[in-house]
């Protein structure tokens, strides 16, 4: 099963992902988790996305695209995969598709939680992250056990550049230019299914887990 998680940042993309991950025992393959991993190895398209990130702006599809090729190309990814925040624009579908085709697959569903832009606001303003783990929380709806420690391994919390208020709108608003055309993209090829994502956390799992 290949499946693409799409939505706004704040939508919880990763924590649904993270759960479909373990229900269908492919791996959960998001892209700020690879742009992470190269930044701090410092690889030079490491550098180069954050440069990006740090504006809350898009790193460039070539960026993207090879960071994506590197890690489908894994041992893991040959039985699926769950993509989280790839792709964000159609000439990233594009190119996926071109990716899928030559490693002889295909993209089976993409399910697209949608939230208003004012709930999306009030999330990502909370939104702190763990510097270790990267164990992601929020201070109105998931706040850590103990104030600036995580849970899961007492790594002091931050607000990363890219959740900052600035940040967020401008983040809110590529995502409309940019990502919303995929919506129309994928519902041409017959492979959306929207989902609420503005119910009860537990109600967007379970709808989630009904479609896919």
């Amino acid at each position: 099963m290949r499946i693409i998680l799409l939505g706004p940042p704040g939508a919880g993309k990763g924590t649904h992902a993270g759960t479909i991950s373990a229900l269908k025992s492919v791996p959960h393959v998001a892209s700020g988790d690879l742009f992470r991993k190269h930044q701090q190895e410092e690889t030079e398209l490491g550098v180069l996305a954050a440069s990006f990130m740090s504006k809350g702006e898009l790193v460039p599809d070539e960026i993207t695209i090879s960071m994506i090729e590197q890690r489908l190309g894994e041992d893991d990814c040959r039985q699926g995969i769950i993509l989280d925040g790839f792709p964000r624009t159609v000439g990233q579908a594009t190119a996926l598709d071109d990716l899928f085709d030559r490693l002889g697959t295909k993209l089976d569903l993409v399910l697209y939680i949608a939230v208003a832009e004012g709930e999306l606001v009030k999330r990502l303003g909370g939104r702190i992250t763990c510097r270790n783990c990267q164990t992601p929380y929020n201070l109105v709806s998931s706040p850590p056990k103990i104030e600036n420690a995580c849970d899961q391994c007492n790594g002091e919390l931050y607000q990363r550049t890219d959740d900052t208020a600035e940040a967020v709108k401008q983040r809110i608003q590529v995502f409309t230019q940019q990502t919303i055309p995929l919506v129309d993209y994928y519902t041409s090829k017959g492979l959306l299914t929207e989902i609420d994502g503005e119910q009860d956390i537990s109600e967007v799992q379970k709808a989630l887990i009904a479609a896919a």
